[in-house]
């Protein structure tokens, strides 16, 4: 089964704190090449997201987006000291009473006072494993989503180029039913002609049939068409192996793009060459169709 190399995923899981989202797009590449867009705190992990792209997938380009919100972000990180706050209160009120000031105590007076607050931050890698570990299950989840589209669109794929072997194949065999009368008149014609140009007695009736025989070889293209044959049967087996074969099925295709070439070089028939030149249109929609094969 063939997979295509274009697709979509979607992924979010939730850690303790963290809430991630992973986003995973591809499309048609030679080889394997991922971009990663990540939080700069989680930097150091694109390699492991990378990784887990290429043991997923043998061939594309990955564009992932990944976002994340932690809950413990929102949390105030300080706590009031109560004791330190009415301790400063009353100090206030002691210089109050000492210079004779007669004013309210504001929360301003007191935060100029160190220890009024104390900090209480979370951890930062506990923060960063939570955010980590909501990222990784993300990720599964949309790299098993992005499968499931690539698969899917690959069925698709496989459809579309079997109903264009198909048609090359109705093709050939309008080829290899037109052939042999095609050399018989072409033997025929050379006959009458020579029959018009010269005596009877003069012709040699040896050299016209050797003649005829070097005709007749320079239009076959029998071998053509069982090599054809070949290929679309090579290029079928391909599409129903288990194992990613895009590359395969390109280079099936060029043999394919060659055979249907030589018939057409040969073919010095408005038959054949109007079957030659539809059977080169499906071989350049395969071509298109096979670039976005895995």
């Amino acid at each position: 089964m063939i997979h295509s190399m274009t697709g979509f995923g979607r992924g979010s899981a939730s850690r303790a704190g963290a809430t991630a989202t992973v986003e995973i797009k591809s499309v048609n590449k030679r080889h394997h090449d991922v971009s990663v867009r990540m939080p700069g705190n989680l930097a150091e992990k694109e390699s492991a997201i990378q990784t887990a792209l290429r043991d997923a997938f043998e061939r594309g380009q990955f564009t992932v987006y990944i976002d994340v919100e932690s809950n413990l972000d929102t949390t105030v990180p300080y706590q009031v000291d109560p004791e330190a706050t009415a301790m400063y209160a009353n100090l206030l009120r002691d210089l109050q009473s000492a210079a004779g000031i007669d004013a309210e105590i504001t929360v301003d007076d007191l935060l100029r006072f160190d220890g009024v607050l104390t900090e209480e931050r979370p951890d930062d890698d506990e923060l960063l494993d939570e955010a980590w570990a909501a990222v990784e299950a993300a990720t599964e989840e949309a790299i098993e989503a992005l499968a499931t589209m690539r698969a899917q669109e690959g069925e698709a794929l496989r459809d579309d180029l079997e109903n264009r072997l198909r048609a090359i194949e109705r093709d050939l065999q309008a080829v290899e039913d037109r052939a042999p009368e095609r050399v018989r008149e072409h033997q025929q014609r050379l006959r009458d002609r020579l029959a018009e140009i010269m005596d009877d007695e003069r012709i040699d009736n040896d050299r016209i049939e050797t003649e005829i025989a070097v005709l007749a070889d320079k239009l076959d293209i029998s071998e053509e068409c069982v090599r054809l044959r070949s290929h679309i049967d090579m290029f079928r087996e391909s599409l129903a192996d288990d194992e990613p074969s895009g590359r395969k099925l390109k280079f099936i295709t060029q043999e394919i793009h060659r055979e249907v070439n030589t018939i057409g070089a040969k073919a010095n028939d408005p038959s054949i060459s109007g079957c030659g030149v539809r059977m080169k249109e499906e071989v350049e929609k395969i071509r298109e169709q096979v670039r976005n094969v895995e």
